[in-house]
């Protein structure tokens, strides 16, 4: 979860949805997993080649989880592992703000990326604005 989102309040939500999918017999196909595979070659853009490219990391291709961690969890992210969201969400995507928009199946998914992924607007974010610190 450290690496799929940004916000805090959604990391339970996507920890529940990766053990519904395990759970289920899926594929886990995040993202994240990608880029760390493809290391200094991954150039700020994920392209479907990049999904269909076989290696440890790629959870598009291989089953149950890659072949080690891709980043050391926080707080947040431990405590969202311990405790995933309840649901029945299996899908997620960014929405571009930083944000994710959750899915309980394929159809409504696509319906998801059509609108977030394949239109994106100037601007467009998968992780939220940084936010500034407050006074000490």
């Amino acid at each position: 979860m450290e690496r799929e989102t940004g916000l805090v309040a959604e990391r339970a939500q996507i920890a529940g949805v990766l053990v519904r999918r395990l759970r289920a017999g899926m594929r886990l196909q995040t993202d994240s997993t990608v880029i760390y595979g493809l290391g200094e070659r991954y150039a700020g853009k994920l392209s479907r080649a990049h999904l269909a490219e076989s290696n440890d990391y790629n959870t598009y291709m291989i089953d149950g989880l890659p072949l080690t961690p891709i980043a050391n969890p926080g707080d947040d992210a431990l405590r969202a592992a311990l405790h995933p969201a309840a649901g029945d969400a299996l899908y997620f995507v960014a929405r571009g703000d930083g944000s994710h928009e959750f899915s309980a199946n394929l159809e409504a998914h696509q319906r998801a990326v059509r609108r977030y992924q394949l239109h994106r607007a100037e601007g467009y974010r998968s992780t939220p604005e940084p936010q500034e610190a407050g006074p000490p």
